[in-house]
């Protein structure tokens, strides 16, 4: 299984099965990785509108929501997954461009 960093006192279950579906073995991306192994819950579906706020710690904003805060990270090579609650997940690339999915 590859490493999580707990950001807070939560359990490592809110993660979920996001860990077991990443693989430093595979070469694909960790989009590829997860859209592959979540075809149960539709695979990777990309949701538009997201602004991130690295500096502050990955917060992810969205308009009309209040702010959301990490529970965990995962690196994956160059990537950086970021897991928060409510079952949204972040990929963020070394250029800060970054992919919102949502995958409960």
């Amino acid at each position: 299984m590859i490493a999580v960093t707990m950001l807070h006192s939560v359990p490592l279950e809110l993660v979920g099965f996001i860990p077991d579906m990443l693989s430093e073995d595979d070469p694909r991306s960790a989009r590829e990785q997860l859209d592959a192994n979540y075809k149960h819950g539709g695979g990777w579906q990309r949701f538009i509108g997201h602004t991130l706020i690295p500096e502050d710690g990955f917060t992810l904003c969205y308009p009309g929501d209040p702010p959301m805060h990490p529970i965990a990270l995962i690196r994956l090579r160059r990537e950086r997954i970021v897991i928060y609650p409510h079952a949204w997940v972040l990929i963020l690339q070394d250029d800060n461009t970054f992919e919102v999915a949502r995958m409960d």
